[in-house]
């Protein structure tokens, strides 16, 4: 059932034979009937009669799906009658059982959260007249409610699972067909050839090789799991503790959902809501990205320094490495620029699946059987399951902030809790995005605060790209923060460690995901049009002083381990950065300058 899904979205992709209203029902039951499937009631463990019973309920939730999807798909909107006299009692009943199934669906793939979100903006929709003023809506009735988000393109089926359904299910299944014709484990060795040498070898190998396997599975559990089963015992057999080695892994795992060229699903919906071509939000994402990983490898290198830890021994050269799988970077640079070319992001990710299986067959040493690649068009499709879910659901809350009209109290409210000062706002919403990203993917989290926040954002004068980049790179950070951060728990548990440990040695590197978009929003870090390319520069300048002079001032170490007046200016230095005068920032990177040759004149330096 998998595989056939892949290939009904292939056939899709290529044909665009059948029109929306048609194809994203028969997606979302085909989606539907698979989580059935494959997550049942009960667990295979439980009691033999109630696994037996939760597989019958299973099955008979799978036939009602279907037939929710052919329902839906024979649906005639050109007939108005339903928008004047309603809609049959056939088509209610079909609404409501898929709006049912839906949410449990959701609930079995991505947790009870997400659905009780949905639930709770649900109850809004209906109830939301018996509320105070400050809160309340028109409540609707159920009529109301499955027209809206079942037979129009406002709720389950509007941008979200349109974008899961077409754009994001290529490029999963692109990056499934990665993994299993081994050019996953060819990015890994590349990591390994570039900076296993160096100090703290397997902790920045982990670094590149989550930069460049993240922007490709799209997930930061997914790709803390695959790098981390090799750079994880690596990391501890050279000197890292288990909770260190955890929290390497998970930053830069889910750094690399920002990483051009594929940023992960959520990145595909921002160019839906945005309005903006796919390719326009690639090419300002490269810089806040590459000085993400910065970052990230600045703690790593500072980390290696202060344990003492030395490079790795018996690393392959590059130009072998490269030598022997040089045929897997073509896919990638071929995509790369469709995509920089405007070509339709779906022909795009099709184009880069045949190109990945072509490559793969154009050396006879990298052969893989069919059955691999048979496995890699059924991974593509189990995949997607947990994303158009979420999407979907997403969709429901989407529907009801316009529905009802939510989404400018949220903004009001927000610019008055925030005092009517920038970064106030970007703090509420910081929290908001930890709180949401505690039981949502990523891509959920993105759009449920987006449809809340970013007008919020544009009150204060941020363009909609930039306003959008900072919700979509602070719901990122749930996967890092604690007390519920999954991507590092996620290494915690190949790592043998304490998981709330390991939790906080990864929000400590991950402080990027934070402090970038700080700089989005108080410089011209995002280029754009009307900035010159000096401004463009200084921004990026700004943003590497920044952090270098807090990760050093935080681990009071540069060259040598600093005195605590040191660690006090290099912080002050840090925060100049954040003020958007020219003048002074040049003034805070002259002085940081001055301070690293000071303090690389006083002692030896720490080889690299």
């Amino acid at each position: 059932m998998a595989i056939a899904l892949t290939c009904f979205q292939i056939w899709q992709g290529l044909t665009a034979e059948l029109s929306a209203p048609i194809f994203l029902p028969i997606h979302l039951s085909w989606v539907l009937v698979l989580i059935f499937m494959v997550k049942p009631s009960f667990a295979p463990s439980a009691p033999k009669p109630l696994y037996q019973f939760g597989r019958l309920l299973d099955l008979l939730f799978a036939v009602i799906a279907v037939w929710a999807g052919f329902d839906l798909s024979r649906f005639d909107y050109d007939d108005l009658s339903f928008l004047l006299e309603g809609l049959q009692k056939v088509d209610l009943y079909t609404g409501t059982a898929l709006i049912l199934l839906l949410l449990e669906a959701t609930r079995r793939t991505v947790g009870w959260v997400m659905s009780g979100i949905a639930i709770l903006f649900l109850v809004y929709a209906m109830w939301g007249n018996h509320l105070p003023d400050e809160f309340a809506s028109k409540g609707f009735d159920l009529q109301e409610i499955i027209r809206f988000h079942i037979f129009s393109t406002n709720g389950v089926f509007g941008a979200p699972l349109a974008i899961s359904a077409g754009v994001v299910f290529v490029f999963v299944l692109f990056g499934a067909l990665l993994q299993v014709t081994g050019a996953g484990q060819f990015f890994i060795d590349c990591a390994f050839a570039l900076a296993g040498r160096y100090r703290g070898g397997p902790a920045k190998a982990s670094v590149l090789a989550s930069a460049a396997l993240g922007s490709i599975t799209g997930s930061a559990i997914a790709n803390t799991v695959t790098t981390g089963a090799l750079t994880i015992p690596m990391m501890k057999k050279l000197g890292y503790k288990p909770e260190q080695a955890a929290g390497i892994e998970a930053p830069p795992s889910t750094g690399g959902q920002i990483m051009p060229p594929v940023m992960g699903a959520g990145a595909f919906v921002m160019a839906q809501f945005t309005g903006l071509p796919y390719s326009e939000i690639l090419l300002v994402s490269i810089a806040p990205a590459i000085l993400y990983f910065f970052c990230t490898l600045m703690y790593v290198h500072l980390m290696a320094c202060k344990l003492g830890l030395k490079g790795m021994d018996n690393v392959e050269k590059v130009g072998k490495v490269v030598k022997e799988g040089w045929h897997y970077l073509v896919p990638l640079v071929f995509i790369t620029v469709l995509l920089l070319m405007s070509y339709s992001p779906v022909l795009v990710g099709l184009a880069g699946c045949l190109a990945i299986v072509v490559a793969t067959f154009s050396r006879r040493k990298t052969w893989i059987p069919l059955r691999a690649l048979l496995s890699g068009l059924r991974d593509g499709a189990l995949m997607i399951l947990p994303i158009s879910a979420a999407c979907a659901t997403a969709g429901i809350v989407v529907g009801v902030v316009g529905q009802t009209g939510i989404g400018l109290q949220f903004t009001q409210a927000l610019l008055a809790l925030s005092g009517g000062y920038l970064l106030g706002a970007f703090a509420l919403i910081a929290l908001a995005a930890v709180v949401l990203g505690m039981g949502l993917p990523v891509t959920a989290a993105y759009i449920v605060l987006s449809v809340m926040a970013v007008p919020a954002l544009n009150q204060f004068g941020l363009p909609v790209l930039t306003a959008h980049l900072i919700v979509f790179w602070l719901s990122q950070t749930s996967n890092v923060t604690p007390p519920i951060a999954l991507a590092a728990f996620a290494g915690a548990g190949i790592a043998g460690a304490s998981p709330m440990k390991s939790a906080v040695e990864a929000f400590k590197l991950a402080f990027g995901f934070f402090i970038i978009p700080l700089m989005m929003a108080y410089s011209g870090l995002l280029w754009r049009a009307d900035e010159t390319g000096w401004e463009f520069l200084l921004a990026i300048l700004a943003t590497i002083g920044l952090i270098v002079a807090f990760a050093c001032g935080v681990e009071g170490r540069l060259v040598n381990r600093l005195k605590p007046w040191t660690r006090v200016l290099l912080l002050a230095i840090a925060v100049v950065m954040l003020v958007h005068y020219p003048l002074l920032r040049i003034a805070g990177l002259i002085l940081l300058v001055l301070v690293i040759l000071w303090d690389w004149k006083r002692g030896t330096p720490d080889p690299a």
